[in-house]
Formats: structure tokens, C-alpha cells, sequence
């Protein structure tokens, strides 16, 4: 009696062992990716707004760092938002953000040597370990207020959308008085000038309640009131960027002055000479900076854990049997067959084998399933 056996598929495991070593590791670089990096946030003014250098956490809205990440040591960069644009459907609804950034990394930082890239929405910068995104945006109204003296102070700073359809967005300013307007600390202080209201990009008029009709700058226009007095820049005490100290307006400290609406180019005037004037408004970009030393591991193991989980699914293990004994003047040839996974489909593969092997010969082995 003679018998032989062959088997194929083995790579069906080794696919199962990539797959499984390849999950490992995929846990493991981002385990190592959350220990070792960082994430900030930061509202970006555009079209001539300072920008920022990637130096200290400081610089950052919000910062998340790592277990093991102080927040020194951060790759150094700096980027300025040179423009934002946003396209809109009739209804309202944002369709695409797209945003031209200038960054410098490495001997170019400190230089007038700017790089330009357009990012976006899931379509990062990418500089070294570091992505930016872009993660949304919103309107920064610009005020110029013009005291007696006639020194001005012009500021722009970014509103809170309140209304994520029409971006009817709301804020607060602060401006102090410039140096020798008022000599005396104290009444400098008493004629800090507040502003705190709406913002509407595309403005719509109810009476005198102002609301937004459209998220896009079509049509932008204000609607504040103006307060004199203590806004507490001075007490070391942190305040929202975007409403003011309500303590300082209920002490008598912060008196409101005027509550008007104005579009670009307007101005009111108080009693006391001092003039506010809106100019208008700029857009902002909303980046987030993330940092990630382990992110090309991630995409490594991720791409070989799929290859691994592909091989493990698609390739078949099969094994036969081929034994031959005498019987009577000749020689019985017994075949048998095990499909070692699936058993989908090796009924009529084993019959195309017997007959590959003995064409003139009808199959009576017995499957073994």
C-alpha cells in the first residue's frame, strides 16, 4: 500500500499571524502617539491677522498634552492665515472651507522666507510629526474708538457664532484709553470703554432686533451696547473674551452708555465726546495642531493588519489523500478530501480533482466534510 498527501493554504495562517501582530502593534504606536503627543487649538485671525509660532502652549485656546509632553520642547513653526473662504448652498449650508495658509519651519522662521499651502477641510498641512486642520470658522468684527483727546484704539476680535445656520455670532471688546489720555491711573481706569452685542454677517432688521439671514459676508452689521467705566482689565482677574464682567456692570463700576446698531462705516458718538465706530469684519479660521510622533506607524501597521486580515479570508486550506493498494489484478486508487476552513465550494473542487487525477474514473471516494 502506497499513499501520499498533499495540503495548500498555508499562508492562510501566516495572513492570521500578520494580522494579529499587526493589531498589536497598531495599539501600541497609539498608545506611544497619545504618551508622546500633543493637540491645540486656536482661533486664527485672517487676511492679516498676527498668526502664531508653534513655541509654547501659551500661544494655543486650548491645549491637551500627553502624559509624557510638558509642553516644551514643541516643534518649532509658524504659520499666518492669508485668507478664508467658504462655499455655500442656497439653503445656507456650508458645502466646502478652504483656507490659504503661509508657514515657516526649520532656517526659515525669524526670515521673510514664507511657504503657502492651501488646506482644507480633512486636507491638513502636514509639517514633520505635525498636522494642522482646519475645523471650522467665524467672524471677527473690527471697532476704531476715538477718544476726546482724538487717539484712537482699533481692534478686532473674533465673535462666538451663536446661530450655526445664519452665524448670528456674539462678543465683547475692551479697549483702554492710551497712554496720556488720562494721566491719572484711576481715571483711566473710570473711562475704559466696553462693547458687547451681535455680529450678522448678512443682516436682516426686525424693528431694532437685529438677526442674520445668511452665513456668508453679504451684508454685516452690529448690534451693541457701549459701556464707560471699570472693565476690569486691571484686576488680574480672568474674563471671557466673549461677554463682559457682569459683577462690574451690577456694582455701578461699568455703566452703559449707548445701545445702537451700525453698519461698516458708522459711528455713534457719547456724551462725553468719545466716538465708536464700526468698521467691519474679517473672517477667522478655526486650526487645530496636532501632534503625533507614532502617526506613520499608525498607517503601517494599520495597511499590514488589513493585508493580514485580506490573506486570512481569501485564500482556502485544502488537503487530500491519495492511497493505492492491490486489489484483485490491479491497483484501487482511494482518494479523500478535508477542507481545513470552509467548507463552501469543495464538493465540486474535490470532483475536478479526482478527475484531474483519473480522468476515465468516476469519484466514489468518500468526502470527508
Amino acid at each position: 500500500v502506497q499513499a501520499v498527501s498533499a495540503e495548500k493554504g498555508y499562508l492562510r495562517e501566516a495572513g492570521n499571524l500578520v494580522f494579529h501582530f499587526s493589531l498589536v502593534g497598531l495599539l501600541v504606536a497609539v498608545a506611544t502617539g497619545r504618551l508622546f503627543g500633543y493637540e491645540g487649538s486656536v482661533i486664527v485671525i485672517a487676511d492679516g491677522g498676527p498668526g502664531l509660532c508653534n513655541t509654547s502652549p501659551a500661544v494655543y485656546d486650548s491645549f491637551r498634552a500627553g502624559a509624557a509632553t510638558d509642553g516644551t520642547g514643541l516643534d518649532p513653526f509658524c504659520l499666518k492665515v492669508e485668507d478664508f473662504s467658504a462655499d455655500y448652498l442656497d439653503n445656507g449650508q456650508a458645502e466646502m472651507f478652504t483656507s490659504t495658509l503661509s508657514y515657516q519651519t526649520g532656517t526659515d522662521i525669524g526670515t521673510d522666507r514664507w511657504q503657502r499651502y492651501q488646506v482644507r477641510v480633512n486636507e491638513p498641512l502636514r509639517l514633520g510629526d505635525e498636522r494642522v486642520y482646519l475645523t471650522g470658522h467665524g467672524y471677527a468684527p473690527r471697532f476704531t474708538v476715538t477718544f476726546p483727546d482724538g487717539q484712537q484704539r482699533t481692534e478686532t476680535l473674533q465673535f462666538a457664532p451663536e446661530d450655526a445656520t445664519t452665524f448670528l455670532s456674539s462678543g465683547a471688546m475692551r479697549f483702554d484709553p492710551p497712554g496720556g489720555t488720562y494721566p491719572d491711573p484711576d481715571e483711566r481706569r473710570r473711562n475704559q470703554i466696553a462693547i458687547e452685542g451681535l455680529f450678522a454677517p448678512t443682516a436682516a432688521f426686525n424693528g431694532t432686533l437685529l438677526t442674520s439671514v445668511f452665513p456668508d459676508l453679504r451684508d454685516p452689521a452690529v448690534a451693541v451696547d457701549i459701556y464707560k467705566g471699570d472693565t476690569g482689565l486691571d484686576t488680574g482677574i480672568p474674563q471671557s473674551i466673549f461677554s463682559l464682567n457682569a459683577e462690574m456692570i451690577n456694582q455701578g463700576r461699568l455703566v452703559k452708555q449707548a445701545r445702537v446698531n451700525l453698519r461698516p462705516g458708522e459711528h455713534t458718538t457719547l456724551a462725553d465726546g468719545t466716538t465708536v465706530r464700526f468698521d467691519g469684519a474679517e473672517e477667522f479660521a478655526y486650526l487645530q495642531v496636532s501632534h503625533d510622533p507614532a502617526q506613520n506607524w499608525v498607517l503601517v501597521f494599520a495597511i499590514t493588519m488589513m493585508g493580514g486580515l485580506v490573506a486570512s479570508l481569501v485564500i482556502k486550506r485544502r488537503r487530500i489523500w491519495v492511497r493505492l493498494r492491490p486489489a484483485g489484478g490491479g491497483t484501487a486508487v482511494e482518494l479523500g478530501g478535508l477542507a481545513r476552513t470552509d467548507h463552501a465550494g469543495w464538493g465540486p473542487e474535490f470532483t475536478d480533482i479526482c478527475r484531474r487525477l483519473d480522468p476515465g474514473a468516476s469519484p466514489a471516494a468518500k468526502e470527508d466534510r
